[in-house]
């Protein structure tokens, strides 16, 4: 659950085996990376990429809205479809009013930041959508 060997900050990147099925979503190493991504990576229901140092998330950066969506499908792979829906329609809110992203949501000041259009992440939207869709069809 560590970026690199030398770096032993969590990234919220890491949540992508688990989406990928690298292993089975209960393996104590998928279920660990995904407790240590919610404990430090997440606000008011967003999620960070990673922490850059030791001030509060808010300050560093915006919260990623991709690692949202990413979250959302981990909570459905480990068969938690209310959290799924929940972390979906959270960063699926945070659109701007022509329904595009950016790369970054200021969670404090309900604000979309970074670069517009961000087109990865409406990629990982739409992918988390039909996942989830499928799953209750």
């Amino acid at each position: 659950m560590e970026r690199s060997p030398d770096d032993g900050r969590v990234d919220a990147a890491l949540l992508l085996p688990v989406i990928r099925g690298t292993l089975p979503a209960d393996d104590p190493r998928n279920r660990a990376t995904v407790r240590a991504v919610t404990g430090e990576l997440t606000e008011d229901g967003y999620v960070y990429r990673f922490r850059h140092d030791a001030r509060p998330l808010h300050k560093s950066e915006g919260a990623f809205l991709l690692c949202g969506f990413w979250m959302a499908q981990v909570a459905q792979a480990c068969g938690d479809t209310t959290a799924a829906a929940r972390w979906f329609e959270r960063s699926r809110a945070a659109c701007g009013p022509a329904a595009l992203y950016t790369e970054e949501y200021d969670v404090r000041q309900r604000q979309l930041r970074g670069n517009l259009p961000q087109a990865f992440v409406h990629a990982g939207m739409l992918e988390c959508a039909v996942r989830l869709s499928a799953a209750t069809g």
